[in-house]
């Protein structure tokens, strides 16, 4: 495996993070959308706990993430208009951006909220904001504005990589995949044949 990623494609840890995230996010979505309405018990209790630390598990993986891609730089831009590179460089700031800002939420409302955590029951995780009920409500607003506008972000991006690979038929979406779940087809495979 490439310690690079290469002019045409993601190298592995860059795919790795990538669609570890993409898991973990969908795991955080459901668990957030569903843990509000469970009845009070040690089950919340501890659904709850596994959010926090999940979240704190793509904090971590955000960053490192972002270290990666400066350290492996990135592959080069596909051939498209200026427009869209325009919104695929603007797309991909406001996933990083939120990928930091949701955690770092989350992590504020427990503080806030006075209760301790504890990363996956093993690492005590300190407080970054102090016991407040104004800061709790507030950064719970902010947490669920967060979260929504990264569905909505995500969904574009998704979106828009399912279109490129479709519709235009480039190689957007595949160099994001393994090479044995996606071949990557050159520009003469997809030329009509005379």
């Amino acid at each position: 495996m490439s310690l690079k990623n290469s002019a045409d494609r993601w190298d592995g840890v860059s795919q790795l993070f990538h669609w570890v995230i993409v898991a973990l996010l969908l795991v955080m979505a459901y668990l957030g959308l569903t843990m509000t309405d469970l009845p009070n018990s040690a089950h919340k209790a501890k659904v709850y706990a596994l959010h926090k630390s999940i979240g704190l598990a793509i904090l971590a993986l955000a960053a490192l993430r972002l270290l990666w891609r400066l350290h492996a730089g990135r592959p080069r831009e596909l051939a498209m208009p200026r427009w869209q590179q325009r919104m695929a460089t603007l797309t991909h700031a406001v996933l990083y951006a939120l990928l930091f800002a949701l955690p770092l939420s989350g992590w504020v409302v427990n503080s806030a909220s006075g209760f301790p955590l504890r990363w996956f029951g093993l690492v005590r995780v300190p407080a970054i904001a102090p016991r407040d009920a104004a800061l709790n409500a507030l950064s719970k607003e902010v947490h669920d504005v967060l979260f929504w506008t990264l569905a909505v972000v995500v969904l574009v991006h998704a979106t828009a990589a399912v279109w490129h690979h479709v519709v235009q038929r480039d190689a957007t979406l595949a160099r994001m995949l393994p090479r044995r779940w996606l071949r990557l087809r050159s520009p003469t495979e997809d030329a009509p044949h005379a």
